[in-house]
């Protein structure tokens, strides 16, 4: 069987002496793994960055196998990011969260969609670090896990939203929620429709911790997966 699908690169891992092992988030196969004969030459080696955009035809004898990649570079994103660590953090992290937490072959194109904006957003915007973590965001809505950001879960006032309970993924005002705070996960304002021309770093710190407390707890540890070290290193650069 044989398809040919637009796609973003999550990994390439050589495999043998001159092949490389490349996951890719497609837009109508999902996150579909295949070979690259070849894949370790001078010549690929800037094609198969993750982030780049690409055009994939996948070849197999059989569905379940792992088949072959043939690949055409659309947009070198990865390059464009080279000179500003922040922003390539960011890019690693999306593509080893993508690669850990959507299931291999099944069908996500809002996940896709949502990755393209936030590449775009990681080589034009002053506001990528939030565009980040509303793509975490619409990543766990798009797995099933989506939080109730909209009003208060105890009083459903849609204003002073400042807390998120981690049993529940729903928002808390901070009136409602000071009496237990130390057990609620705080909630950034620009997530609570706050607006600012520059968003504080404790609140992107905050938005961080909150995407990654339900990605681990609702989509990786069920699968006994960890959050990735990608996106670890990722975090650190907000708190150091």
């Amino acid at each position: 069987m044989q398809w040919t699908d637009d796609a973003i690169l999550l990994s390439a891992r050589k495999h043998g002496e001159t092949s490389v092992i490349v996951q890719a988030l497609t837009q109508c196969h999902g996150r579909h793994g295949g070979l690259v004969r070849g894949g370790v030459g001078r010549g690929s080696r800037g094609v198969l960055q993750p982030g780049n955009e690409i055009q994939g035809t996948w070849k197999a004898r059989l569905p379940d196998h792992l088949g072959s990649y043939t690949i055409e570079l659309k947009r070198a994103r990865a390059a464009h990011l080279l000179n500003d660590a922040a922003r390539l953090a960011a890019l690693s992290a999306a593509c080893s969260v993508a690669e850990a937490a959507l299931p291999e072959r099944e069908i996500h194109v809002a996940a896709y969609d949502g990755f393209l904006v936030l590449l775009e957003a990681l080589e034009t915007s002053d506001h990528w670090a939030e565009v980040y973590i509303s793509w975490e965001l619409g990543l766990l809505r798009e797995l099933g896990f989506g939080l109730d950001l909209s009003a208060c879960a105890q009083t459903g006032e849609t204003e002073g939203l400042a807390f998120v309970s981690p049993r529940t993924g729903r928002a808390v005002t901070a009136a409602a929620g000071a009496p237990y705070k130390e057990r609620l996960l705080a909630l950034p304002g620009f997530l609570a429709g706050q607006t600012s021309e520059e968003t504080a770093p404790q609140d992107l710190i905050d938005g961080l911790a909150l995407t990654g407390f339900f990605v681990e707890r609702h989509v990786l540890a069920p699968h006994n997966i960890k959050i990735p070290p990608a996106r670890t290193r990722f975090v650190e650069r907000f708190t150091q």
